[in-house]
């Protein structure tokens, strides 16, 4: 049966200063279809959204959702009109429960004052039931895991009746069992006649999940194929232009004496508990876990933003407390924190800004900061991250996702650290950046760098890493070499204490 078009977007031009976003980009979205949007960072995809969405203004192009020409003056109208967006980094009332965030701004009213509690609650749990989501409506939102508040996110989306509903990066923080669960409610939602844009940089969701797909480059369209006829080496050299090779770089590094060591850590507020190992000279360990496995809270509690209740902390033999983020940084530690836009970033000011916050005593000269030191190091950052920006001085708000993980990054590495702590440092990153990071990482190994790295990906651990810790209900269910195990030993660790 050939799908009718439910939405159609022709010619779309957005420029920002300095830079053209959008260069006469086309999309068409037919009924009960899934439409997958691939590209590198910086490609434009999240710009043509947002101009869909009506969080940014186009400059050329028309736009049509069922024949009509449409032309969303802000997101209200945009999900009135039934086009939902399930963003990428969560914009959450985090102090409010579930049901508040589902609801905002269109509660249900008794006698058109007073909020009917009692209706959000069931029309909530309505929602959670038919997309099978197993979420307290009550909680708040600050309380829970990633995962849980994107899966409220998508019941938001769908509470609007959406006719098209955008996916941005939607698994980034999601564990198997929870990306099965997403594919799920996309699969029901495509059956009820939805149109569903899903970006996403993993190759194989997308040719599983997806009906057709289109390919952006530098702002343009590249292409527009059905999923059935791609393969993933196809995608990629629409992508980026080239072929690429390997996923991984080569493991060059030489792991050496042990230089930090962890014994007994545990976490006053969280459900961290006795955690002990070491890490060599040189090594990269990555920490594989299911989401809630205490991963995060140990990378935080190591860091010092986690208060320790518990445990000591050993670097290259002498002993180091941690106790916040300004004395981990002075003991040699970094942190890359999950959730770049939450914990990362600094919104309103520069690239150039965010580059040097953590290292500023570097750029002092007397009672001044050296503007040429500090236009020194953001370059050298912009150059080894292979960053897209139009100039240090551009809002680091206006940057894509994985642009802006390159910046924290080259932030981080600004501050010479001798152990380095990544939490989930490929998240919505594109494969050509993502191969750039793993070389960052392995150079660092090699210049006896400590690096432990969270991940959700399994084949990133493996590649990566020298050896893996595995954690399970907050404590540490055993260690595997990374070149000789399997998937199933890891999973099989994961779920020990679970």
């Amino acid at each position: 049966m050939e799908h009718d078009v439910l939405l159609q977007m022709t010619d779309i031009c957005k420029e920002f200063p300095g830079v053209k976003a959008l260069d006469h980009v086309s999309l068409t979205v037919k009924r009960g279809t899934v439409h997958a949007l691939m590209g590198e960072n910086g490609a434009g995809k999240s710009t043509l959204m947002k101009c869909l969405f009506g969080m940014y203004s186009k400059d050329e192009g028309r736009i049509f959702l069922e024949g009509k020409e449409v032309n969303f003056k802000n997101s209200k109208e945009a999900l009135e009109n039934g086009v939902a967006m399930v963003h990428q980094e969560l914009n959450q009332a985090l102090k409010r429960n579930v049901m508040d965030n589902i609801w905002l701004g269109r509660y249900p009213k008794i006698g058109g004052v007073m909020v009917d509690e009692k209706k959000m609650y069931d029309d909530t749990m309505k929602v959670f039931n038919d997309l099978g989501i197993d979420v307290d409506p009550k909680r708040i939102m600050s309380t829970m895991p990633v995962s849980q508040r994107q899966m409220a996110e998508i019941a938001k989306a769908v509470s609007f009746n959406s006719k098209i509903i955008v996916f941005d990066e939607p698994t980034s923080s999601l564990t198997e069992e929870e990306v099965e669960h997403l594919f799920k409610i996309i699969n029901m939602l495509r059956d009820r006649g939805c149109g569903i844009i899903y970006i996403s940089h993993k190759m194989a969701e997308i040719l599983r999940i997806s009906d057709e797909v289109t390919v952006m480059r530098d702002g343009t369209w590249v292409a527009t194929e059905p999923a059935s006829e791609l393969t993933t080496e196809k995608i990629i050299k629409l992508m980026v232009g080239r072929e690429l090779g390997n996923q991984f770089p080569p493991k060059t590094n030489k792991p050496g004496k042990v230089a930090l060591e962890v014994s007994g850590l545990t976490a006053q507020y969280s459900l961290l508990k006795d955690v002990s190992f070491n890490v060599h000279e040189g090594e990269i360990v990555g920490l594989a876990g299911l989401d809630g496995s205490g991963r995060t809270e140990c990378l935080e509690t190591l860091f010092g933003i986690a208060t320790k209740k518990a445990g000591t902390i050993k670097l290259d033999g002498r002993e180091v407390r941690n106790r916040n983020a300004r004395e981990s940084i002075k003991n040699g530690f970094a942190l890359l924190t999950e959730e770049r836009r939450a914990t990362g970033i600094f919104g309103i000011l520069s690239i150039r800004e965010n580059t040097v916050i953590s290292s500023l005593k570097k750029h002092l000269r007397g009672l001044y900061l050296s503007d040429k030191s500090m236009k020194e190091d953001t370059q050298w950052s912009i150059d080894a991250m292979r960053t897209k920006t139009p100039t240090q001085e551009t809002k680091i708000r206006s940057l894509s996702g994985g642009n802006q993980q390159k910046v924290i990054l080259g932030r981080w590495l600004l501050t010479e650290p001798e152990v380095l702590l990544l939490d989930e440092p490929t998240r919505g990153i594109d494969v050509g950046a993502k191969y750039e990071i793993y070389q960052l990482i392995i150079d660092l190994a090699n210049k006896g760098k400590v690096v432990i790295m969270v991940s959700s990906e399994m084949p990133e651990l493996l590649g990566v890493c020298d050896r893996i810790l595995v954690m399970s209900g907050g404590r540490l269910a055993g260690e595997v070499d990374a070149r000789n195990t399997t998937q199933e030993e890891i999973m099989t660790l994961a779920a020990k204490y679970v």
